[in-house]
């Protein structure tokens, strides 16, 4: 409270036997402090001040210690000899004075130092005024401003941990940041305790410092003697004073944190949609009390905290449903299938900076087809929810249906198509199919709105494989665009497949061109085997921490004994065109006989006869009859008549003189084996024989 450099009065030479009457009319005291006698006068006010009359002062300083605390004058002593040493001209401070009743009051003097030509103070002249309610004034200010920082403190405290659960999206999010260090600086406190209401008993889900934990606190019951359990209870926050009123009321809990050094704390109840859903409990070291501004903000806390809690249950509750439904879409197993080694992965992306998994609607499949064939699928429907997820599951089972009914790739795409775009939803899919025949390596590729396949030799050299394409699924059957373009590769043995979504090539800041570029050279350069190249890119994809799901699909023709075509043969025959049935029983003649199986010809044409002759009477169109020979463990002669009808042939009961009802029986009779499938609108009836060696 000092005021050194403060202007002084302008006072007369001649004062005190003059005193100025302006001091007078502001209640203000003067004094004249002669230093080369030590006399002090002052004037009537000033006297007032002091509460002394004329007769009780002598004139001597000294003689003002009756009505100035030793404390006080040893002060101002100081403050004048100080501004006297360094040449000041002036001094002021604030000192409390004692009235003749006991009291005590604030006084301010101020005084100005007269040196000679010398620079030797010779002369103090100042003023004296009652500061009491100055001084009050500046406290109570103070006091507020200590306040209005104490609740601006508390106010920053719920917002900062308001900010930093803005980011929390499930409960281990929550948990870890009122668990960090920098969660409990934002808290205030120097320990905190947090439990969940579970099938009537509360949980520790955290607690730190590492040592606060308290043995036995693990599982309590609502009922029991702690404050978390009377918080949840009543629904209203437990706030301890000090370290007595914490051992009286909760004995058995102190008795275990009796080593945090706790001086106060507040256990506040975490309230959702009126029911309580947990409680956290502050425990602090520094302070003593709450003050209502303290509790108010505290309440408001736990209030935020709890919102942010619910938040996070009810999101990985989603999340849960979501995933279920996800997986429950997604092939539980893939088949194996003779001729290749087939690995799939599926990558959730990571949301909002890496605080969670999103779901979303990538899908892959593999269906396995009749003739040695396979259909791989790879997709992404728009969005990441569980709409996605839901149109994923079900456009996943209708192209699997499709594709199992032997319809041909550009057939099952354009259906697929139609099939979104009458699910009245407003998603769109990108897909690409490819369906393989193993026993040539030929596989035949649509393309909806995705992003080309890679093929990896055997060498290990990778390219990415143009393929021509159409509109996503959903777009096309509203833009009337349905047709997909055909593209065929040749899959040598050795050589390997891989039909990814787009959240494996996709970076920041980078075109799909660098993107493929990029994939091409970590499969050109990563593992031989297709198990672990899918977890390489996976794990690549993973420390991206891309915002959208990946999902992969490798498949890589082997050399097994797994029957290859050396020959392949077709004839189209109409109905009512008895040169096309003569050309296609001659035909069968010449394949079998130059085939090397002369001596089983007789059996082969007549069962290839009788199939064609059905197709023709029992169907309204024509039949295409294709001859191959399969190479493999053995040597087999594969015989397939198609047609446009669905409906499967039947075996009859031919009567004693009939004619008709003996064909299945005679086919069932000289094939080796013999079947249907579905081949699109129709189907394909077939039979194998197995042949000898080639008969010189």
């Amino acid at each position: 409270m000092v005021d050194r450099g403060a202007s002084a009065p302008s006072l007369p030479d001649d004062w005190p036997a003059h005193p100025d009457p302006i001091l007078a009319l502001n209640r203000m005291g003067s004094f004249d402090w002669d230093l080369d006698t030590g006399l002090f006068h002052m004037d009537a006010q000033a006297h007032e001040l002091f509460d002394l009359r004329p007769e009780e002062y002598d004139g001597r300083p000294e003689s003002l210690s009756l009505r100035v605390p030793t404390a006080e004058s040893r002060r101002m002593d100081a403050i004048v000899a100080q501004a006297m040493k360094d040449g000041s001209e002036n001094y002021g401070t604030y000192f409390r004075m004692r009235r003749r009743d006991g009291t005590l009051r604030w006084t301010h003097t101020q005084g100005y130092i007269r040196r000679d030509e010398t620079g030797r103070p010779r002369r103090i002249i100042g003023i004296l005024r009652d500061a009491t309610q100055e001084v009050g004034d500046l406290e109570a200010r103070r006091e507020q401003a200590a306040q209005d920082e104490a609740r601006r403190r508390l106010t920053n405290v719920v917002q900062l941990a308001t900010a930093a659960l803005a980011h929390a999206r499930t409960v281990d999010d929550v948990i870890d940041v009122l668990r960090d260090t920098h969660g409990l600086t934002r808290l205030g406190a120097t320990s905190l305790v947090m439990g969940l209401v579970e099938a009537g008993r509360i949980r520790l889900v955290a607690d730190g410092p590492d040592n606060s934990f308290v043995p036995g606190t693990k599982v309590t019951g609502i009922d029991e003697p702690y404050p978390m359990s009377e918080a949840v209870r009543t629904l209203s926050p437990r706030f301890i004073e000090s370290p007595e009123d914490f051992a009286e009321r909760y004995p058995l809990l102190w008795r275990s944190i009796t080593h945090l050094n706790i001086t106060a704390a507040a256990y506040l109840p975490l309230i959702a949609q009126a029911r309580p859903i947990g409680a956290i409990g502050l425990l602090y070291s520094d302070r003593q009390g709450f003050s209502p501004e303290d509790r108010n903000v505290l309440v408001a806390l736990g209030s935020g905290i709890a919102q942010s809690l619910q938040r996070a249950m009810l999101y990985e509750q989603e999340m849960d449903l979501a995933a279920g439904l996800q997986q429950a879409m997604l092939p539980r197993t893939i088949p194996s299938v003779p001729g290749c080694d087939v690995a799939v992965r599926y990558r959730a992306a990571t949301i909002g900076g890496g605080l969670g998994r999103d779901i979303g609607g990538d899908w892959y499949d593999l269906i396995p087809l009749p003739g040695g064939r396979v259909g791989a699928v790879i997709g992404d429907v728009q969005g990441h929810d569980t709409h996605a997820a839901a149109v994923m599951g079900q456009l996943r089972i209708v192209l699997r249906a499709y594709a199992a009914e032997g319809h041909p790739p550009a057939t099952v795409m354009a259906r697929a198509s139609v099939f979104l775009h009458e699910l009245d939803t407003d998603r769109f899919a990108t897909c690409l199919y490819a369906e393989a025949d193993l026993s040539t390596g030929v596989v035949q590729v649509v393309r909806a709105g995705h992003i080309d396949p890679l093929l990896r030799r055997g060498d290990g050299t990778c390219r990415r494989v143009p393929v021509e394409g159409g509109l996503p699924l959903g777009l096309s059957a509203e833009f009337g665009r349905l047709v997909y373009p055909v593209s065929t590769v040749e899959l040598d043995p050795g050589n390997t497949l891989l039909l990814c979504t787009d959240g494996l090539v996709e970076q920041p800041g980078a075109d799909l061109d660098e993107g493929m570029e990029l994939l091409t050279s970590l499969v050109t350069y990563g593992p031989r085997d297709v198990r672990d190249l899918a977890d390489r890119l996976i794990d690549v994809a993973e420390e991206r921490r891309g915002d959208d799901d990946v999902a992969l699909l490798l498949l890589r023709r082997h050399r097994l004994d797994a029957p290859r075509t050396f020959g392949r043969i077709q004839q189209h025959v109409s109905p009512g065109d008895p040169e096309a049935l003569t050309e296609a029983r001659h035909m069968v003649r010449a394949a079998v006989r130059s085939w090397g199986a002369k001596g089983q010809s007789d059996e082969i044409e007549l069962v290839a006869d009788e199939l064609i002759t059905n197709a023709l009477m029992h169907t309204e169109g024509s039949a295409v009859v294709t001859l191959r020979l399969l190479t493999g463990t053995d040597r087999r002669l594969r015989v397939e008549v198609e047609d446009s009808s669905s409906a499967l042939p039947r075996r009859r009961e031919a009567g004693d003189d009939g004619v008709s009802g003996r064909g299945l029986l005679l086919v069932e009779t000289l094939a080796d084996e013999w079947g249907v499938e579905a081949r699109g609108g129709g189907k394909c009836v077939w039979s194998e024989f197995v042949v000898s060696r080639r008969e010189g």
